[in-house]
């Protein structure tokens, strides 16, 4: 499967010492549990996981979101009594615009500077194919320009169907002709060395930390795009919801705002890092470090 292959790709072909392809809907027998995944609608073949044994429902949403992506399966909410809930955008202030605004900014910014090469920061997995098949939606017909880090995670989903605008590879020769084009880079060749050359190039950089203007501020990004692959605070909200859940288990990211909100719900809800210790280990687990996300 998809997820399988994305592992190779990044971490080479002996990244386990063995693997088994699961269908989403697949259900398992492990042990006494019943195991299936169900689609998360991070990235292509991103997958929460059911857990049932012992009567109870358990269900992992790892990475997700619920906003509209044309590169994978949506997410899918599933009855449970327990769920283990992401928030890296776990705070209020977070709440994702629609992308295709966010990319209609982007060409409304090519139409304004088109003596300008348009450098947008992207994450390899996920983001930069999101971005191909969203132009593709808003209707841009020329070529974007990829760096060359981008281009085997870009043919991986090519390969499993996913319909995005043409790609050409960046060369040096190319640099100084990229005036009122698109040109699409991993978030760290958002820096001098690799922009030189580009025509009086204006930096973009789609993500969902965009929403807060230091950060944009800090890495010197001219054209926030918040575009994420993780839900934000309504969606976590909705989620938890969906679920019909009595039991919240928060992890990766700002645990505190969730497990609040939960309880304001009537929910039973901890930090997934204090699950299994008793009070006397908080304070303990008070430094622990919060998890990173776009």
């Amino acid at each position: 499967g998809p997820t399988l292959d994305i592992m190779r790709a990044r971490l080479g072909a002996n990244f386990a010492q063995a693997a088994q392809a699961v269908r989403y809907g697949e259900t398992l027998a492990i042990g006494d549990a019943r195991v299936t995944f169900v689609p998360a609608g991070h990235v292509l073949g991103s997958a929460q996981i059911l857990i049932e044994a012992h009567g109870r429902r358990v269900v992992v949403s790892g990475d997700c979101k619920r906003a509209h992506d044309p590169t994978c399966a949506p997410f899918e909410p599933v009855r449970c009594d327990a769920f283990v809930s992401e928030a890296t955008f776990g705070l209020p202030v977070f709440r994702h615009p629609p992308a295709a605004g966010e990319v209609a900014k982007l060409l409304a910014s090519l139409r304004v500077f088109p003596e300008r090469a348009h450098v947008v920061g992207a994450y390899s997995l996920g983001k930069a194919q999101r971005l191909l098949a969203l132009l593709l939606e808003a209707g841009w017909d020329r070529p974007v320009y990829v760096h060359g880090a981008l281009d085997s995670m870009i043919a991986l989903y090519r390969a499993y169907g996913v319909r995005m605008v043409e790609t050409r590879h960046v060369t040096a020769a190319d640099k100084p002709n990229l005036a009122g084009e698109i040109v699409i880079c991993p978030p760290s060749s958002l820096s001098d060395l690799w922009l030189r050359k580009l025509p009086d190039p204006l930096i973009a950089f789609a993500s969902g930390w965009m929403r807060v203007r230091a950060r944009a501020r800090q890495r010197g990004v001219e054209l926030p795009l918040i575009v994420s692959d993780h839900a934000d605070w309504p969606e976590l909200c909705a989620t938890v919801k969906d679920t019909g859940c009595s039991e919240l288990w928060v992890t990766h990211g700002a645990e505190e705002a969730l497990v609040h909100w939960a309880h304001t719900q009537g929910l039973a809800a901890r930090p997934l890092h204090m699950i299994g210790f008793g009070d006397e280990d908080e304070a303990a687990d008070e430094t622990a470090s919060d998890g990173a996300g776009a």
